[in-house]
């Protein structure tokens, strides 16, 4: 009779590493080897640094408007009885799980093999878990995951939406980098033709633009001319959640009426209703490893195409690469935002060469961190989102002026778009963060801004 053991080793590790682990042969598990419930796996400490990291330059002047919270991270160290440590990371005020107190009660003195396909646990203590495995059996992490399909997975560069001088000099940058997409916001606070027309002067037409709209384009019928219009740049190759996801109709009408390809993120409406009507071309995947490979198995037996969407550092971009090695359909390229910051934390920096990186072969997550930089960019963790006050001026053409302040809330630009309350992607829109000079008048429109919401000067 097959163990309980076996059959879950099987299902969630596969076959690469049961032969990894059980010195080559398969015959030592089913002859009783108690490799996998030795006590090197059990956990035997978890220690958790908050660092707090900067922007470059030119990202920083959009992040700072809307996203400063992103610059806060943290390591997760996992030792195991072997020895072997293993390390994840999490974006605090973002990942789709952060570790708690609870979190590592929970793994201390388990077997890592039984306890790291568990999502609950957070994004960082999830992947230091896989990190560790993998280093304590001397295979990399895509062996745990499944087969490898894939050599190198693509990368995207991301940057939040800017202006048109910025998007064209971070596009710039991303190609002499070696990237060949570069994916950000569409948003109606900015002149996205203009963008689009700055940004693909002296860009090969192989380089690829991505816009993510989150809904702000309302309706197919209303953002018909702009989808249309952009799509008249060969650069242009996806649209993400051009309008609500769950209007199944209005997203069938995008795709039929489009050549640039439409993505959605897995899970809304259901797989299954995306599968029969085809409302978009592909799907955006992200969360704990068991949500990322159930999503990437249904991708592949439905035959779509998608993103991984792993955000953070250097260390989720480098166990991201993993996915994207053993998912058949991971062939749009992977968001990650490691490009934001002036240093990653890895001592060796990812490297892509004509768009795609390649999947590590080292044992665990394949890279290390760069432990002089994290002692330095130490922090106390905070006590709650920093949320400081900023005050967003938007400009036209015609010299109108809108103004929108901080609200407590992450989302608080994006959630006025949604409903419709800035003018509807006009020509000449421009966008900038106002600084906080200080004086009476700074502090009274934003005061004025936040009370009531986006005001017309």
């Amino acid at each position: 009779m097959v163990s309980s053991r076996r059959l879950f080793l099987k299902r969630a590790m596969g076959a690469a590493v049961i032969t990894a682990l059980c010195g080559g042969t398969r015959q030592a598990l089913a002859a009783g080897s108690s490799v996998f419930s030795e006590q090197r796996f059990t956990v035997k400490n978890v220690k958790r640094t908050t660092v707090r990291l900067e922007y470059r330059e030119t990202p920083r002047r959009s992040m700072d408007r809307e996203l400063p919270h992103w610059r806060y991270g943290e390591l997760c160290e996992v030792t195991l009885a072997s020895g072997d440590t293993g390390v994840g990371e999490t974006m605090l005020y973002y990942t789709w799980g952060v570790p708690d107190d609870d979190d590592i009660k929970r793994v201390i003195g388990r077997n890592a093999l039984e306890v790291m396909w568990d999502d609950s646990l957070g994004a960082g203590l999830q992947m230091g878990l896989f990190d560790a495995v993998g280093r304590a059996a001397g295979v990399p992490v895509h062996a745990l995951l499944g087969r490898q399909v894939h050599n190198t997975t693509p990368l995207s560069w991301w940057n939040i939406d800017t202006s048109a001088k910025d998007m064209a000099s971070e596009c710039q940058l991303a190609h002499r980098t070696g990237y060949m997409s570069y994916k950000t916001k569409g948003r109606p606070w900015f002149d996205i033709f203009e963008q689009l027309e700055a940004s693909t002067q002296n860009l090969p037409e192989a380089f690829k633009i991505d816009m993510d709209f989150n809904d702000t384009l309302l309706t197919a019928e209303r953002g018909m001319h702009i989808i249309k219009g952009l799509e008249k740049y060969p650069h242009v190759d996806i649209y993400e959640t051009p309008i609500p996801q769950g209007d199944v109709e209005g997203n069938r009408k995008i795709v039929e009426a489009s050549r640039v390809n439409v993505a959605m993120h897995y899970g809304t409406p259901s797989p299954s209703i995306v599968a029969k009507t085809r409302c978009c071309d592909g799907f955006v995947v992200g969360g704990g490893a068991s949500r990322v490979m159930e999503a990437g198995r249904f991708a592949g037996e439905v035959e779509m195409p998608f993103w991984l969407q792993l955000v953070g550092a250097g260390l989720t971009a480098a166990f991201s690469l993993h996915f994207g090695g053993v998912l058949q359909q991971a062939r749009w390229p992977a968001v990650n935002c490691h490009q934001l910051f002036e240093k990653d934390l890895l001592a060796q920096p990812i490297k892509v060469k004509s768009g795609h990186a390649k999947v590590p072969d080292k044992p665990g997550i394949g890279y290390e961190i760069d432990w002089d930089l994290v002692n330095k960019l130490k922090v106390e963790k905070p006590p709650s989102r920093p949320e400081p006050e900023r005050l967003i001026e938007t400009t036209w053409a015609d010299g109108s002026r809108m103004y929108t302040a901080s609200n407590g809330t992450v989302n608080f630009m994006l959630n006025a778009g949604q409903k419709g309350v800035y003018p509807y992607f006009e020509k000449g829109a421009d966008t900038r963060l106002v600084p906080d000079d200080g004086t009476e008048a700074w502090k009274e429109l934003y005061r004025k801004a936040r009370a009531s919401g986006p005001v017309k000067a």
